[in-house]
Formats: structure tokens, C-alpha cells, sequence
């Protein structure tokens, strides 16, 4: 029996199929918190009090059986040519039935028609008639009160959503258009489990948006590639043409199959100046702007799909720690840090107006898409202290502007500059190796654990870790820093 999972990976890739078949599943920890029961939500939305509750395992059988006497069935489960499906609300409309799927976003689009297709096509295979489809997505400018509200957290709409979040698609027409007989392919999924082994062919979408979970398994060679590989070249559609066509290097490539970013630009010439690439006028214009004490920064936060507090939206986040290093022209270094939990969004903002100067330059990593967000929310959210926070906001640096922009390359970095990645490349500094939690998700769900009453988790273990992890981000942004300064003044030598 097979899942609507499994044909998606399959059209990806047979190989990802074969391999997710015969490999040890990954433990699954979702990016996204949804603590709530949203189907028993999404029931208040749509009024249903009488129904039938599909169950997991359940016989598809059960479900055809129920739908004789009952107007709303809930969770059914429904099977057609070894295809499963899980249809989470279906409504009579005369001799036919409404479909309303259940989207756990702000606005559906058209990006998923595999699974909307599928569950309709098996719908079909069972000789349901059906009328009318839907689908239920959450109301992004739903704001929370003390208590939720479904009838306000919910909207329904007929309509996919397009990039400017206009409603552009019938759904049911689109469906519709898109639908196809799946059997060739289940047989075709049936052969490839047969097999002993599948080649490895690299496309386009073995790393488009999510790098596959497999890629290493299957080009285990890129994983010793040299640092200045022509591989390492970012944003390239071509770089695997040119390996082949003999040239191993960046400084080896051809000139006429580049896209000609500055990133690009700045690993060539690291490359034919033995290693380092280094614009120096681009460098020390950003750096003279940087006035001490530098405070740097880094925000830990989780993200809810449903808002579980007064004030927040759906997808709303809540930071819960953060960490300063304050570094003084005399070169003195402080460091103080906030770790929270539960609704700890007040006294976290209350704390990080008190401990950030009231001078100087403030510097986060990934400013522009994490730190001076997160300031711009929790000024919305507290309008008591927007102004302080705002004034923060006006401060901030950010400090993979200098790598964004191409201004330094190492051909270490390997086409990368993660802070992880750079300061695997510093000498005599020990990283985010030696500690417990290596990653920022990791961090994420070590914090989930604190709100659980479970005699296995250790709080002050946990609460260790997440400090020590959190730290090390701006302790590594203070050792990029000194290491940009150095590579400043030794061209001023």
C-alpha cells in the first residue's frame, strides 16, 4: 500500500523512493509547533457537531460504509490501486459530496497538486461524485485574543493564491486540468521496489529549495571535492558541464557560462590568488561604519502555526533566548544572555532594552532576514516599547554583508559562509563541534522539551546547552569580526 508521500517522491526521483523504502526512517521533529487539534477546529469552523471519525489503520471499507449514513465524514480513509489517501472533511451536496481540504498555512497555492490530485483521483477510483472543493487555510491577519477563535482563524476559499497572495485559480478547475490515471505509475513503483539498485543521475532537483536528504548517499565523491573545486561555485548551472569538460578549478572556468554575480567574481579570484580574495575599498567602507561598543546579537525562537498567545497571528514566532557580546574599543569583552520559556515574550524584550548599550553598533548575522524582523515584531506586538526597539533596529548591522556582496572570499568556505562554516576555517578556535546542540532547529526542539513534565528531561542540562549553543553564535560573529579587521589592516601594512 502506498501513501501520497510515496508517489511524490517517486516523480522527484525513483532513487529517493527505492532509498526511503529500504533506509531507516529519519525521527521527524516538525519545523513549525502546532500543539492544537486543528481538525477539531477546523469542525467548530464548519459547524459539524455529527460525523464520522476515520481512525488510523482503519479499513477504507469503513469509510464508503459510513458515508450511507452520515452527511460529514471526517478523517476518512479511502484506497484505490494501492494508492492511500486521508481525506480530512467530506460534506454531502445532494447525490455527490463537497471536499474541504485542510491547509495549516495563510494562503494555498498551486504548488502541491500532486497531493490534491491524488486524493481526488482516488476519490474518483471509488465512484464518489464530487461536487464542489475546498479548502481551509488559516486568516493571516487573524490577530489572538485571551481565547482562540476558529471562526476567525479560518477562512474558506475556492481559490489557489498566487505569489502576491490574490486569489487567481478555481481550484476544482485546476484540479481538474492537472489530474491524471496514477495506475501506470504505481506499476511503475511497483517494479522499482523489484530492483536491486538504481543509478544516480544528478538533476536540477536533487538540491532545488530542499537539498535532498540522499544527496550525499548518492555523490558520496562531492563530499572530498577540493575546497577550490569549480563544484563550489554558487548559483551555477553549469559547473557540472564545465567538470566535465576537464576544468577542476574556479580559476579554470569558462567565462561564458558563468551568471556573473559578485559572489562568483570573488571565488574566481580567490581562486587564482591562491586561496583569498579580499575587496579591500568595499571592506573598509563597511567596517568604518561600525562604531564600538559593538553589541552582537543572536535571537533563538520557535515558530507556531496557531497562535498560542493574546497578540500573536498564525505563524507567528515567539523568540525565547538571546545571547550579546558586547565588544569594547579596548577590547574588552562582556557577555549577557536571556533564556525564557512559555510566553516569555515581555520580559525578554524588558530585559533586551536593558542589556544592549545605548551606544554603538549593534551586529546580528543574517540580519536582514532574522534579527531586524524579529525587532520589527515584537515592536508591533508591544507597542509600549516600539520605540526603544525601533531604535535597536536602526542600529543593526548585518554581518554576512561583507560575504553576501562578494567583498571576501576564502575558497575554504567551499561556496558557503555560514558562521559554522567560517569558523571552521579559523585557526586555533574551537567551534560548534565540541557542543550538544549543533544547530538552531536542535535548539528549537531542546526547548520544546522544557515546557513537558517528563521525568527524562533534565531542565538545567537542557537550559545549559541552550546557552552554551546560543553563545557560541555571537562569540563566532566576534571572531569573524576581529578576522575581517585583521585582513583590513594587513592590507594597510
Amino acid at each position: 500500500m502506498y501513501h501520497i508521500s510515496d508517489v511524490k517522491k517517486y516523480l522527484r526521483c525513483p532513487k529517493l523512493f527505492w532509498l526511503s523504502h529500504y533506509e531507516e526512517p529519519i525521527p521527524f521533529n516538525s519545523y513549525v509547533r502546532l500543539d492544537e487539534a486543528v481538525t477539531s477546529l477546523a469542525c467548530e469552523k464548519l459547524g459539524i457537531t455529527d460525523c464520522f471519525l476515520g481512525t488510523r489503520s482503519e479499513d477504507a471499507s469503513v469509510a464508503l460504509e459510513a458515508m450511507k449514513e452520515n452527511d460529514w465524514i471526517v478523517k476518512g480513509r479511502f484506497e484505490a490501486k494501492q494508492l492511500r489517501v486521508k481525506i480530512p472533511f467530506l460534506h454531502r451536496n445532494g447525490s455527490g459530496w463537497d471536499v474541504y481540504f485542510l491547509f495549516c498555512g495563510n494562503k494555498p497555492k498551486d504548488d502541491d497538486m500532486n497531493f490534491y490530485c491524488s486524493s481526488i483521483w482516488v476519490l474518483e477510483e471509488n465512484d464518489l461524485e464530487i461536487k464542489d472543493i475546498y479548502i481551509l487555510h488559516f486568516d493571516e491577519n487573524y490577530v489572538r485574543k485571551d481565547e482562540l477563535n476558529p471562526h476567525e482563524l479560518f477562512q474558506i476559499t475556492s481559490q489557489f493564491f498566487n505569489d502576491k497572495g490574490n486569489p487567481n485559480k478555481d481550484i476544482k478547475e485546476t484540479i481538474y486540468k492537472r489530474m491524471r490515471n496514477l495506475e501506470d505509475v504505481l506499476n511503475n513503483m511497483d517494479e522499482t521496489l523489484k530492483k536491486e539498485h538504481i543509478e544516480c543521475t544528478r538533476q536540477n532537483k536533487c538540491t532545488k529549495k530542499n537539498k535532498c536528504r540522499f544527496y550525499d548517499k548518492c555523490f558520496p565523491n562531492e563530499l572530498e571535492i577540493e575546497s577550490d573545486s569549480i563544484l563550489t561555485l554558487v548559483s551555477s548551472q553549469h559547473k557540472y558541464e564545465m567538470k566535465q569538460q576537464g576544468r577542476e578549478k574556479l580559476k579554470d572556468v569558462d567565462l561564458d557560462k558563468i551568471e556573473g554575480s559578485r559572489q562568483q567574481f570573488a571565488q574566481i579570484k580567490a581562486s587564482q590568488n591562491g586561496g583569498l580574495f579580499v575587496d579591500y575599498y568595499s571592506l573598509r567602507t563597511w567596517i568604518q561604519n561600525i562604531k564600538y561598543p559593538i553589541t552582537f546579537l543572536d535571537f533563538e525562537w520557535e515558530t507556531y502555526a496557531i497562535p498560542p498567545y493574546s497578540g500573536m497571528k498564525p505563524y507567528d514566532v515567539l523568540p525565547f533566548e538571546y545571547s550579546i557580546h558586547i565588544l569594547h574599543e579596548d577590547g574588552e569583552m562582556e557577555h549577557k544572555e536571556y533564556l525564557g520559556t512559555k510566553d516569555c515574550r515581555k520580559h525578554l524584550v524588558q530585559n533586551l532594552i536593558k542589556d544592549i548599550p545605548m551606544e554603538g553598533t549593534i551586529v546580528a548575522y543574517n540580519a536582514e532576514g532574522a534579527e531586524k524582523i524579529r525587532l520589527k515584531e515584537m515592536a508591533a506586538q508591544f507597542p509600549e516599547m516600539a520605540k526603544e526597539l525601533m531604535e535597536l533596529y536602526t542600529r543593526l548591522v548585518d554581518l554576512a554583508f561583507p560575504f553576501v556582496i562578494g567583498a571576501v572570499y576564502d575558497v575554504r568556505m567551499r561556496g558557503y559562509y555560514s558562521l559554522k562554516v567560517l569558523m571552521s576555517i579559523m585557526e586555533n578556535q574551537s567551534g560548534y563541534q565540541d557542543l550538544d546542540i549543533h544547530q538552531g532547529m536542535d535548539a528549537v526542539f531542546q526547548w520544546r522539551l522544557l515546557d513537558q513534565e517528563n521525568d527524562d528531561v533534565n531542565p538545567e542540562e537542557i537550559r545549559t546547552h541552550l546557552i552554551e549553543y546560543c553563545s557560541m553564535d555571537t562569540y563566532a560573529m566576534v571572531v569573524v569580526y576581529k578576522w575581517l579587521m585583521s585582513l583590513l589592516s594587513n592590507y594597510e601594512k
